[in-house]
């Protein structure tokens, strides 16, 4: 799939044609990150950022005991992908993801989690956890 920040001076490939996952996350990290009301993942296989791309990273403890590295584009700001040290899967930012929203990526199949923090209403039937999904969990 092709991804890229805000002014497309990041761009880059996933390494599969669609995520192997696609979360809705509403725990106080990916709001705060999204400046939004909840932040959107996609999971693939752990990939390395092109060696040219324009990105800094920073890294933040988990609750577990690892870390993540969040890299970010160096021009516009916009979060690109999560690295947890704990997994070899990648969270891929949904907003960096061409159709985001159509096929693979329809939001309606996505998984909520971090629920017991949602600010906005959840809707009925969808796949849904209090807190994360378990194993490599990036969030609080």
């Amino acid at each position: 799939m092709n991804a890229s920040c805000q002014c497309h001076r990041t761009t880059f490939l996933t390494p599969l044609p669609a995520p192997l996952a696609l979360y809705i996350c509403h725990c106080l990290d990916c709001r705060a990150q999204s400046s939004s009301a909840f932040g959107i993942s996609a999971r693939f296989p752990r990939f390395a950022l092109p060696a040219d791309a324009p990105v800094a990273s920073f890294r933040r403890a988990t609750k577990s005991g690892g870390f993540v590295d969040c890299y970010f584009c160096r021009h516009c700001g916009s979060r690109v992908l999560h690295v947890n040290s704990e997994t070899e899967m990648v969270s891929v930012k949904g907003g960096c993801l061409e159709g985001l929203g159509v096929g693979e990526l329809d939001l309606r199949r996505a998984v909520h989690i971090w629920c017991k923090r949602a600010v906005v209403e959840i809707p009925e039937r969808v796949r849904r956890w209090e807190e994360g999904e378990g194993e490599g969990d990036e969030g609080e």
